[in-house]
């Protein structure tokens, strides 16, 4: 028998139909009444016009820092040219300016460079609320640069009508995405009365706007800033990246990705699907190594520096602490019941089973607290779900 002949679909007699029908008129009702009398989800919000202009400082670069310091990095991606590189010893004002590390000292020789030039940094500059622009601060030059942008301000959602600005106007692209997110949540939570048509249509619609979002925000984050900017850098700057550096060069080596990811496509051929083969492979055993790194830190080695602390806690001034010890106990204590439990060698009687007995109440108490983590986590959603109902949406809050 499968399992739709054993599952309930409601509505399906006459009277379910019904039932349904009355529901949902009921349902579209006390929106109604939520809309008229509580102005549930109207978002009112205060335009503004904000008036920008660019500022200009030019400096005069004449500086040595270390070869691989941050601020080297940053002269050279602002386009300041570098002199030469030589091993020297740096001043301490140069060290700190580069962050270097606090072990470096100003005898200390490095591999330096130094770069001599113009560094020109832009700033812009906000006009007050009449749209006149306060002096230019010592040292920044006014461009011919301007902006203008148009800015909201979102009133709170509890504003009573005579509390709210002049300027105040109804946002009809808030207030209709409000009332979808409510009556989403709603077909969502309409679950608890059975499986039915709004539950599947909220499901799809959740389902279908989370895969569309994966896959676009993979693709960004994957194909263009990983491989395309790499290969094509002029292509991704003139398309999604208008802030790539002048001088990024392509890199020859990522056209090994980009063979791995067409054969990777080969997936999708009638008869080429083999060649998918090889690509996946290198992809899951590439993963599993990272894997099993980031786990070998995680689940051993970090559990294993855990237990083995010091049983006998000290502070700063070498005086005894209770609870750090107790707990340093406690958890050595467990670890050692666990292992015992899970130690078949020895047959499970007398201080051995006790022990073993031991071991499983701490198992049971880790998946207990585990367990009620993940309630509470759903819990919490929960009620962020009803705070948004009752205080974006119909403003009773």
């Amino acid at each position: 028998m499968s399992q739709h002949d054993t599952t309930h679909v409601p509505g399906t007699t006459r009277g379910g139909l019904i039932g349904w029908v009355v529901g949902l008129l009921v349902l579209v009702a006390g929106m109604m009444v939520a809309g008229f009398v509580l102005n549930a989800g109207q978002v009112w919000v205060v335009p503004e016009t904000q008036s920008y202009r660019m500022l200009e400082h030019v400096d005069q670069i004449d500086i040595w820092v270390p070869e691989d310091s941050q601020k080297a990095r940053s002269l050279d991606a602002q386009g300041v040219p570098l002199t030469q590189s030589v091993v020297r010893t740096l001043p301490a004002e140069s060290l700190k300016l580069a962050g270097g590390d606090k072990m470096i000292t100003p005898a200390t020789k490095l591999m330096s460079s130094h770069f001599v030039g113009v560094l020109i940094t832009d700033d812009w500059q906000k006009a007050d609320a009449s749209g006149l622009f306060e002096a230019a601060p010592s040292g920044w030059k006014v461009t011919d640069q301007t902006s203008e942008w148009e800015t909201v301000t979102q009133l709170p959602a509890n504003t009573k009508l005579g509390d709210r600005p002049e300027a105040a106007v109804l946002s009809w692209n808030r207030t209709i995405g409000v009332w979808l997110a409510a009556i989403l949540t709603l077909c969502i939570m309409s679950f608890l009365i059975g499986d039915n048509p709004f539950y599947k249509t909220a499901e799809a619609l959740v389902v279908g706007a989370s895969a569309a979002y994966a896959m676009v925000y993979s693709f960004y984050t994957g194909i263009v800033d990983q491989l395309l900017v790499n290969l094509w850098p002029g292509l991704v700057r003139g398309w999604t990246t208008p802030g790539l550096a002048a001088d990024w060069e392509w890199k020859w080596i990522y056209i090994i990705p980009l063979i791995l990811s067409i054969m990777l496509v080969c997936r999708l051929l009638p008869k080429g699907g083999w060649i998918a083969r090889w690509p996946l492979a290198f992809i899951i055993g590439a993963t599993a190594g990272f894997r099993l790194l980031a786990h070998l830190e995680s689940d051993f080695l970090l559990q294993i520096k855990g237990t083995i602390k010091p049983l006998w806690a000290l502070d700063t001034a070498d005086a005894f602490i209770f609870w750090p010890s107790m707990s340093a106990i406690v958890i050595l204590l467990s670890v050692l019941a666990c292992l015992v439990y899970f130690f078949f060698s020895m047959e499970h009687k007398g201080l051995v089973g006790k022990t073993a007995r031991g071991g499983i109440l701490v198992l049971m108490v880790t998946f207990g607290a585990a367990f009620g983590l993940t309630v509470m986590g759903r819990i919490t959603l929960l009620t962020e779900r009803f705070d948004f109902l009752f205080k974006d949406w119909l403003h009773l809050l």
